[in-house]
């Protein structure tokens, strides 16, 4: 049985883990399928979710009769009566009976019912949290995800420009072998060769954070070398960014938890003020006494026994206690009205950030592409000009730099827009 469970958790393991130098192949759609089901913070919220939910059961059971059952047996000196403690006159002797109370709320004037709705709107503000702790678990994951794809272009990128100027360095040291260039120039070529080497251990480095961020972003523990799919370009940003703001109002469920915690709060405070008013309750007890010891003959106590009773309880004065609580709980409601205003600015600003962010990612997209355009061309031109001997190695490795540099620019502006993008959609309540 034990082998039997260990093999199951490893086939489950394995296609999300991966196995030692097997990439694990991804998707965005399949990576945030994963996250949804495995981040902790996720199934946290949601059992979060669930307790809440139990509460509505807890506060609605007071309109319920509570029935308990009783059993009690008793030895005392016959006749006597309790005489201090309680002003109580019940006659003590050796007895054993079993009974049921029940205990019913008649009407408490309206306090359980705002607990209830308090419940209710409470619950409704944790489901609102568990939407929106998914939501940020979806960014992260999209960031993570693009850095991922973006650390391993620069990868490549790195690859290619110690392979363009390892070609280079060799090209100029058969040169000063033969007495065409001088070995300043190798040196020169050298350093180049250096600077591209550095780069790639860097940004190979850079592969190893991202993929444990996206690891992390994957709720799982255990890292893995991924192969991720490229994701299609998304659309231009929307051209009307107060529009957007109003979309995010509507939309982003932690504003609408807010606002349900906020409307809790004021129901809270209906229940507290409902504390100065009366409590009508119903009482009933019953049972049977199968042994009396009584000294008295005839016997006078039966073996059975019933009463009910109605129970009507008024508040007088218990030292401004019910006061106090009603006035605390009016200030935490007015300040949760302060919470909902503050997250209402806070988004507003964070959809307006994110807008302009992803504005100034996408022009990037046209810039970095000239800049690549006129590098492979001012590159085309030094090679022409050094190998017609009318240049030296300073011009070329310039040019060299330039190029890697506008490949690098190119590449991060394509997936930091699609990172930008994705930090909008999320802003405005829509990365789902």
């Amino acid at each position: 049985m034990r082998l039997t469970l260990l093999f199951l958790v490893a086939v489950w393991t394995v296609p999300f883990f991966g196995q030692t130098g097997v990439p694990v192949q991804l998707r965005l759609s399949d990576a945030e399928a994963l996250a949804l089901k495995n981040h902790p913070q996720v199934l946290a919220a949601q059992n979060e979710t669930s307790a809440q939910s139990q509460r509505i059961v807890e506060t609605r059971a007071a309109y319920y009769p509570a029935v308990e059952g009783e059993m009690t047996g008793s030895v005392a000196n016959i006749g006597a009566r309790l005489g201090a403690g309680f002003l109580n006159v019940s006659s003590l002797f050796d007895r054993v009976g079993d009974g049921v109370l029940i205990n019913q709320l008649i009407s408490d004037f309206g306090r359980t019912s705002s607990l209830v709705s308090q419940s209710k709107l409470q619950a409704g503000a944790a489901e609102q949290n568990y939407q929106a702790t998914r939501y940020d678990i979806l960014l992260r994951l999209n960031q993570a995800y693009f850095g991922a794809l973006r650390s391993q272009a620069v990868v490549k990128v790195a690859q290619e420009t110690v392979s363009a100027r390892q070609q280079v360095a060799d090209q100029m040291g058969q040169l000063a072998q033969n007495k065409l260039r001088s070995q300043l120039e190798v040196s020169f070529a050298d350093v180049t060769v250096s600077q591209a080497k550095l780069l790639l251990l860097r940004s190979q480095n850079l592969v190893q954070a991202a993929f444990a961020e996206l690891t992390r972003a994957l709720g799982a523990q255990q890292t893995a070398t991924y192969q991720l799919a490229e994701e299609p370009m998304p659309p231009s940003p929307q051209a009307d960014v107060e529009g957007l703001v109003q979309q995010a109002l509507q939309n982003r469920p932690e504003l609408a938890g807010t606002r349900l915690t906020r409307d809790a709060a004021y129901r809270f405070e209906d229940a507290e003020r409902d504390l100065k008013r009366p409590t009508a309750s119903f009482v009933g007890v019953a049972g049977y006494m199968p042994y009396i010891d009584q000294i008295n003959r005839p016997r006078v106590t039966p073996n059975e026994y019933a009463g009910a009773a109605v129970n009507l309880e008024i508040p007088i004065f218990n030292g401004h206690l019910f006061t106090a609580r009603r006035e605390e709980a009016h200030y935490h409601a007015v300040e949760s009205d302060q919470r909902v205003r503050d997250l209402e600015q806070s988004v507003a600003r964070d959809v307006r950030t994110a807008w302009a962010n992803a504005q100034t990612a996408y022009q990037g997209l046209a810039v970095t592409a000239e800049f690549l355009r006129e590098a492979t061309m001012a590159l085309d031109l030094a090679h022409g000009r050094f190998d017609l001997g009318l240049s030296n190695i300073v011009e070329l490795t310039q040019s060299q730099l330039n190029l890697t540099e506008a490949e690098i620019d190119n590449l991060s502006a394509k997936y930091d827009y699609q990172s930008e993008y994705a930090a909008l959609q999320y802003a405005i309540g829509s990365l789902r």
